[in-house]
Formats: structure tokens, sequence, C-alpha cells
């Protein structure tokens, strides 16, 4: 027993056991042969070496002659000399019973070892002309019918196998989550609760793209819109996040690990639909997790369900650019209109006073009207409320007083007297004291 024990944990190590089971079987097959030679090498010394045509004449190498004798019987290879002895013809009916039991028991066990080796093989096989064949008999267009041997192709040289989820799903839930977790933890423990990230790999399928085809796919119109029914985690290759007018500008290229889809999965803003073409680029192995699955397993975890939310949402918003306003550039209006300059004349004649030092009505002239200007800029400044452009007289008789203002006289309300029915005006216009000047000085005059 502790022979067979040996061998069946042997198998259970080895990585291609089918090996191992083709080389016992040939094993037992030539154990079986020497026993074989061994007993007609006793056969024949019991009746004598060399005693008939049948019987060993003890030339050669005894074991060599010997095992060529019982491979030809236990194989039934014939062209053997013919037994003359009872005991010859008894011993060779034995060893044809024997041969042929033998013979088929091993060839029979070597078919099962070698169909369980190509067991995987021979399924692949049967499916790819099994679609070749519907292919055929509806008449698919050539190009389709290529993308689809390509995929089978593909699938079968990187996994091996073609549905990774029906092995899988034979395994217990602990078993099943320790090859999830050695396969794909790495490329999606980011972020979210650890317990969540187990229960996600047990429900990831892995699914192949070929290069150029759409992983999801946005229209012109949003009633077009694909449905967001599935998220992506890329495993190996790369896809590429496509737009623009002509559809083919490369917004961005995601790599392994990157996760997309995951926006109209959560439905975020209402927003159920696919908002980016996605395309392939290259062969792209991406593990999909369904909606309904991630539904299932989300309700137990409400931290890790407000922050995919909130990732999902920035990148919503990031997404969406923002209309440009242009603001219309309007000239300010002016409160009061700019006042005209001095004249020339006058502007000499007040340097000339200034130089030769005195200190008349020009002088007081010029100080008056420095000091209007002044009180004109704190009164606009007090009054002018910064919401409105245009200031609005508090009075009537702010009005009157603005109406009367020009280029060339200014009047500025000054505080009342507090006797008398109204605002008396201290300061007078420039204009009105050049009108007084030239009435009292004769001599400005020549």
């Amino acid at each position: 027993m502790s022979f067979f024990e040996f061998n069946k944990r042997l198998e259970a190590i080895l990585t291609n056991a089918y090996v191992y089971r083709v080389i016992r079987t040939t094993t037992y097959l030539l154990y079986a042969v020497h026993c074989n030679a061994c007993l007609y090498y006793w056969g024949s010394s019991y009746e004598g070496l060399g005693f008939s045509d049948w019987a060993y004449d003890g030339t050669g190498n005894s074991y060599i002659r010997c095992y060529y004798f019982a491979v030809k019987t236990l194989l039934t290879i014939g062209g053997l000399p013919g037994p003359t002895t009872l005991f010859e013809i008894v011993f060779q009916l034995i060893n044809y019973f024997i041969g042929v039991f033998v013979f088929s028991i091993m060839i029979g066990q070597m078919r099962d070892v070698v169909g369980a080796a190509t067991a995987a093989q021979t399924n692949y096989r049967a499916c790819v002309d099994n679609t070749v064949k519907y292919m055929a008999s509806y008449r698919i267009p050539k190009d389709v019918q290529n993308r689809v041997k390509t995929w089978y192709s593909y699938t079968w040289q990187s996994q091996g196998m073609l549905d990774e989820q029906e092995l899988l799903d034979q395994l217990p839930d602990k078993m099943r989550l320790d090859i999830a977790v050695d396969v794909s933890y790495s490329i999606i423990s980011k972020g979210c609760d650890r317990q969540m990230i187990f229960d996600m790999l047990k429900r990831l399928k892995s699914v192949v793209y070929l290069p150029g085809d759409y992983v999801c796919k946005k229209a012109r119109n949003i009633e077009d819109d694909e449905v967001g029914r599935e998220m992506y985690i890329i495993k190996a290759g790369e896809v590429q996040v496509v737009g623009g007018p002509d559809g083919k500008t490369v917004f961005v290229t995601l790599k392994a690990g990157a996760v997309f889809g995951e926006v109209s999965l959560l439905a975020v803003g209402g927003v159920n639909r696919r908002t980016a073409n996605v395309v392939a680029r290259g062969f792209a192995n991406l593990l999909i997790l369904t909606k309904k699955d991630l539904n299932d397993i989300i309700v137990h975890y409400p931290e890790s369900q407000k922050l995919l939310r909130k990732k999902a949402k920035k990148m919503l918003m990031k997404d969406k650019k923002p209309a440009e306003k242009k603001e219309e550039e309007k000239e300010p209006i002016p409160i009061i209109p700019p006042r005209a300059e001095m004249p020339k004349l006058l502007k000499a004649a007040l340097e000339m006073t200034v130089k030769s030092g005195m200190k008349g009505t020009w002088s007081k002239l010029k100080d008056r009207t420095n000091r209007s200007s002044v009180s004109l800029q704190r009164s606009i400044s007090s009054s002018a409320t910064p919401n409105s452009p245009v200031h609005e007289p508090q009075s009537e008789q702010d009005a009157d007083t603005l109406s009367q203002m020009s280029d060339t006289s200014i009047q500025i309300p000054a505080t009342p007297t507090g006797t008398g029915e109204g605002n008396e005006f201290a300061e007078e216009g420039p204009a009105e004291e050049e009108t007084k000047l030239h009435r009292g000085n004769p001599a400005a005059n020549k």
C-alpha cells in the first residue's frame, strides 16, 4: 500500500502529472514482459536447454533471448516455434491469455492517461470546430470569422482554457478566494475595505478583448449610449479612451491595474450611461464585475460605498469642461464730464503772478480752483454707491446743482447755514470770479 500511496502523493505535487502516469504505465508493461521472460527461462530449464525447438537452447545472452521471446508472446506478434510437449502447450496457452489481457489493460490505461492529458485541448478543438461550422452555415463574413478564430487562439494560448470561471466554480469558497487573492489582489488592492476586495475577487470574471475592440461605447445621442452594466479592471494589456470629432483622438491610455466604467455602474448624478469610448490597444485581458454583483457586495460596506461614489463624482466633474463665460468689457460711464483744460492765456498769467510773488486775485483764484477739485472728488466718492455706475441725486436741489455744472464752471453744494430755506453755496465758480476781476481791474482789460 505504501507504493500506491507514494504514487498518489507524487501526482499531487507534480505540475504535469500525466507525464509520470505515462512513465509508470510503460514501466508496468516492461515489468510484465520481464516476468514472462523469467518464466520462459524457467520452463526451458525444467525441460532441459535445447530439448526442443520451442525451448531456449542456451546460446547467446540468455536474458535478451528470453526477453525477446516474451515480447513476441505477450504482444501476440507470432512467428514463434510451435510447442511439442504437453508442458510446452499448456505453458504457451497460459502465456497467450495473459498476454492478451495484460496488453489490452496496458493499452487502455495508456489511452486514458493521454486522453486526460489532452482533454482540455480536445474540448478546445471541438469548440473551435463547432463555431467555425456554425459561422459557415450562416454565411458570416470572413473578417468576423477570422476575429473569432483569433480570439479562440489567443485565449487558449494565454489561459490554457476558454473559461476560467467554470474551473473555479468547482472549488470550495475558501479555496476559490485563496486562488483569486494570489492572482488578482495586487491589481485592485486600492483604497477600499480589505474584506470588500475579497468579496469582489470571488466574483470577477476574466474576458479577453482583441485589438480595436470597443470595451464600452458612447453614442452621439444620450438615448443611444450603452447602459453601464459592468465595471472593468485591466489585468493585462492596455486600453485607450478615445473621442473627438472623428472618434479617434486618444485622450488617455490605461494600463494594468486601472479601473474604469464605475461611474455609470454607480449611477453617480443619475448617469447610468457610458460617458466615454474605450478601445482595446492590442490584446487586453480584463476582469469584469457586474452591477448586480457590486450592489450585492457594496450594501455591506457603507464607508467604501461613500468612498467609491466620491471618487466617481470627482472623475465625472473632472471630465466635464466648464463653459467659458466671456464678460463684455464696458467702458466706465463718467459721473461728471471731464473738465476742460485751463486756457493758455490764463495759465500764463497765473504763472507770472506766482513768479512775481504777487498774491492777489490770481493766486486766490488758483487756490480756490484746487480746493474745488479736491472737494469734488470727496463728494463723488462719498455719495456714489458701488453697485450703481451712475450717481442718482439725493434731492431736487442736488439735481439742480449737477445740471448747472459745465466744462468751465463747477459748483459744489456747501453745508447749510441753518438760517434760510435752502442750502447756500459758499464758493463760486472760476468763470464768475474771472468776470468780477475784469470788471474791478481796468488795467487787466488793457
